[in-house]
């Protein structure tokens, strides 16, 4: 039987980007020297992850911490949701459990999940992802994307993967639920190095500008 195909995006972004320096959500992409069309200019990390999940999702949803003020303006004008955590220091994954509360508060049972500091992946990357839950049995609570070996983001977690971390001790991690529960998940290799990359430091962004950014 196939999975329900009425998603929320989920985008996390509470971290306190100590070793960017500045709020990686708000940091432009594409990149200045890139961005060479009227199109793309005052885009964000954020806006535009919000756009990419946009049209595969019912509604994204932005989990922000002690950054709420400084990204709610981006958040509201592209038309997304905004949850806070309350205690952004307790990590990642509990950013992770807040977004995911919401997102069954909401009657949807399945997320497309990603992080704010990656560059967004091309559109067919998640069409990709996107049939490959749909049409996945049951069994398979998720469908992470792979690129040479290295796992990345988004992916799609369902309702039997979201509980599981909702159950899980606060102290745990998302990888080592996934890893618990190795053999409901289901890894797809995708053309697209952007689903691995991590953006933590001003050398990482300054790196993007070799990047080839068509996609």
């Amino acid at each position: 039987m196939p999975r329900p195909s009425r998603f929320c995006g989920v985008i996390l972004a509470a971290g306190f980007s100590t070793r960017m320096g500045r709020d990686k959500a708000l940091l432009p992409w594409p990149p200045r020297e890139q961005a060479g069309s009227a199109a793309v200019r005052g885009q964000t990390f954020l806006s535009a992850a919000i756009r990419s999940l946009r049209p595969f999702t019912e509604i994204v949803i932005v989990v922000s911490g002690a950054n709420e003020t400084e990204i709610a303006a981006v958040v509201y004008s592209e038309g997304a949701s905004l949850v806070s955590n309350p205690e952004p220091q307790r990590g990642q994954f509990s950013s992770l459990r807040i977004g995911l509360q919401y997102v069954l508060d909401h009657g949807r049972d399945a997320a497309l999940i990603t992080l704010v500091d990656r560059p967004p992946v091309r559109p067919t990357t998640i069409e990709t992802l996107c049939a490959a839950f749909v049409s996945a049995h049951m069994d398979v609570w998720a469908v992470i994307p792979e690129h040479q070996g290295r796992h990345g983001h988004p992916y799609f977690a369902a309702r039997e993967l979201i509980e599981a971390f909702l159950k899980a001790p606060a102290t745990a991690t998302a990888r080592q639920i996934e890893h618990q529960h190795q053999p409901h998940i289901r890894y797809v290799p995708v053309d697209d190095p952007f689903v691995s990359v991590n953006v933590d430091t001003p050398e990482d962004y300054a790196a993007l500008h070799h990047e080839d950014l068509s996609h």
